[in-house]
């Protein structure tokens, strides 16, 4: 499901976010480095994509000379990724490695006004995940904390006397006495909602922790102690749900109070200010029933900025970008006439306007906006995605920038201009042969012009035919932008020779609310003809070999691939669906996080009077089996508890009893993504033998 809001999409999780806090370190165990590849004929293969440097951190410095960042490497035998930390000028010159271990660097931070650094790497002594401090040339490194049961993210007040630091405690609502004399039993008592969530039991959940921060992190105080509510929020909370005051007097963090039923059912995140002086704490979002996220202070620390939802339930709804006045605590909804969705936002150096990325027309450009007049203003728009913005002056950025043809790399953005500064993939790139990108508009059924994206093979000829996929986005709400993706990947599909269609279709960010919308309480519908549309239009190509078009998709595209086989009308020649829902009725009783189904579902399938409600599950694939003509790969991974692997499991079995010929691709310890190198890998493998098999017919 969508989770944009933590600046993470599921599809292209790295590895360092796994690796960072569990992987273990130590001077005794391999140090994972820049895998060692061979490139045959250009070709792009499951092993190459794997062998990509992963970049997901980039900070520059507090005087913007310098940027530090995390690089990932994945090592495919020993089934796991590590993350260093570099670093290099602000422009781009003179790359330093600083660290050398075994266990992932993950939460960078300057420290003692750029003089030193602060990370979180897993510790072998504590057993624990813990703060490290080294010399900005990476000398010195000296562990700070010794918290019992780990740091998962942190952030140093401005004077850096302080750090407010998130750590898990035990779930409350415990009977121990229950369980006295019983050492051995593996039962687990559940009386509320709640019970679990993405890939995990709930027995802990995360609080936070102000503490002094020097030489030791010391004093720790739980300042949501006695309050049984996460802080960072599960799943993807992380050092964005805190925001010192520029005075380092308060802090602003995030929590959603809610627990059981009302926990499950409800996206009211709140904004809550806590006093250092004090000790007290003040809601300052009250009445706002949506998710508010992502705090920062103003560089004077007057005003407040924030991301916004206004619906509850909906976590898919436009996000606002807000700021209150702290003295008079006014609200002004700074993007209330812009009709897209503000990303990762930054204040600039003299605090009169706010950098942003955002979804805008199948891409994420670099803006600007004044806070006292709301005009916004274009920095950057490129064929391509930006994230990951830190402004180093009033008119220049560093940010990440990816696209379909290459990972994230570090970028310098000012007005209309963008400077490369990293190079990392650079040599691989240049060894493969990749496929050209174009932006395509297909008209839609009602009327509209839907953005598609179509990706054609390495050395392309426009005589021949091609077997064509059609790519059905998850989410539901998240964007066809040009990501670059570490599964889904579209070079590594045109590599093995695929037209591949990448639709816009309704229900995506980007194009406006009312588009973003649609798709609520319409599963099945207009998205489905907007898939219909794609896919006509690629059929449509003299280059593109009709017969032989395929669909692809994970998650809502799963569920999108499971509704396509029973009403397609012989369109499509073969499907792949990962994680996908494929008995709707199960999904809104087995999900985890039930304000998604409740609101996009449009209610429970007992409630027979509500007519949206009972079009979605009238609407569920399962129900439409006796349709099912094409072959069928599944895959699911069996700590998904989003979308059950049973979902999975019970298409694949309806379509073995249908007498279709189906595979199944089982992942133990995989949640709702393949993140393992050795599991990516096999399930690259799976997916061309299968696509292969039925879509490239032989000579």
């Amino acid at each position: 499901m969508n989770k944009t809001i933590f600046r993470m999409c599921a599809m292209m999780l790295p590895v360092a976010a796994l690796a960072g806090c569990n992987s273990a370190g130590g001077d005794s165990e391999k140090i994972i480095e820049k895998p060692e590849l061979k490139v045959v004929d250009g070709h792009l293969t499951p092993e190459i994509l794997e062998g990509f440097g992963r970049i997901s951190e980039a900070v520059p410095s507090p005087d913007g000379k310098k940027v530090i960042f995390t690089l990932t490497y994945s090592d495919i035998k020993e089934n796991k990724g590590n993350s260093e930390v570099y670093v290099m000028n602000a422009d781009g010159s003179d790359t330093k490695r600083l660290t050398k271990t075994a266990g992932s660097e993950s939460n960078i931070r300057w420290i003692e006004n750029g003089e030193k650094i602060a990370f979180l790497r897993h510790d072998k002594e504590t057993d624990a995940t813990q703060i490290f401090r080294i010399n900005a040339d990476g000398s010195g490194e000296k562990r700070l904390s010794d918290v019992k049961n780990g740091i998962e993210c942190f952030e140093v007040s401005p004077d850096g006397k302080k750090v407010v630091y998130g750590s898990p405690i035990d779930a409350f609502d415990k009977d121990s006495t229950l369980f006295e004399g019983l050492p051995k039993t593996t039962g687990r008592v559940v009386d509320d909602l709640g019970y679990k969530h993405w890939d995990e039991w709930v027995t802990q959940i995360p609080h936070p922790f102000v503490a002094d921060f020097g030489d030791k992190v010391e004093n720790a105080k739980d300042i949501m102690e006695g309050e049984p509510f996460e802080c960072p929020m599960r799943p993807f909370g992380a050092a964005d749900a805190f925001a010192w005051n520029p005075d380092s007097k308060s802090l602003v963090y995030v929590s959603r109070k809610l627990k059981g039923m009302d926990y499950v059912f409800s996206t009211d995140s709140n904004l809550f200010l806590y006093n250092l002086e004090d000790g007290s704490t003040t809601l300052l979002t009250d009445g706002m029933p949506g998710y508010d996220t992502d705090p920062v202070f103003s560089p004077d620390g007057r005003t407040l900025a924030w991301l916004s939802m206004p619906t509850a339930k909906y976590e898919s709804d436009k996000k606002r970008l807000m700021v209150m006045d702290m003295a008079s605590r006014q609200m002004r909804d700074l993007t209330e006439n812009w009709d897209y969705w503000p990303e990762n936002i930054a204040w600039a150096p003299n605090g009169k306007k706010i950098f942003f990325a955002g979804y805008y027309e199948g891409t994420e450009p670099v803006f600007s906006i004044d806070v006292a007049t709301c005009a916004i203003d274009t920095i950057a728009n490129e064929q391509a995605d930006f994230s990951g913005i830190h402004p180093i002056s009033d008119s220049e950025v560093i940010a990440l920038r990816n696209s379909m043809r290459f990972p994230k790399e570090i970028v310098s953005v000012k007005k209309n201009e963008v400077k490369k500064l990293s190079t990392v993939n650079d040599e691989l790139l240049a060894q493969l042969k990749l496929g050209e990108v174009r932006k395509v508009k297909v008209p839609t059924t009602d009327g509209k012009m839907m953005t598609c994206w179509e990706i054609l093979p390495p050395d392309f000829d426009p005589n021949k035919k091609y077997p064509a996929i059609l790519y059905c986005q998850g989410g539901p709400q998240q964007a066809v932008s040009q990501f670059w993706s570490n599964r889904w990947n579209f070079m590594i599909m045109a590599a093995n020779g695929y037209v591949v269609i990448a639709p816009n279709r309704h229900g995506v960010p980007g194009f406006g609310t009312e588009w973003n919308r649609q798709i609520s309480g319409d599963y099945g519908g207009q998205n489905m003809q907007d898939y219909y549309a794609a896919t006509d239009y690629v059929k449509g190509q003299p280059y593109v070999d009709a017969d032989h078009v395929g669909a692809i998709g994970a998650s809502y595209g799963g569920f999108s691939v499971y509704w396509l086989a029973g009403h397609n009308d012989g369109r499509y020649a073969a499907l792949v669906a990962h994680a996908g829902i494929f008995n709707v009725e199960a999904q809104y009783l087995e999900t985890e996080e039930m304000w998604f189904a409740d609101f996009d579902l449009g209610g429970p399938y007992w409630d027979k009077e509500n007519a949206v409600a009972q079009r979605t599950y009238a609407n569920s694939p399962h129900r439409y089996v006796n349709n099912w003509t094409a072959p069928m790969l599944i895959t699911v991974g069996e700590l998904d508890y989003r979308i059950l692997a049973s979902q999975g499991m019970m298409a694949f079995n309806a379509a073995k009893m249908h007498g279709l010929e189906a595979e199944m691709v089982v992942f133990p310890d995989e949640n709702h993504w393949v993140i393992k190198p050795q599991n990516a890998i096999l399930w690259q493998r799976c997916f061309f033998r299968f696509l292969d098999k039925y879509l490239k017919p032989a000579k």
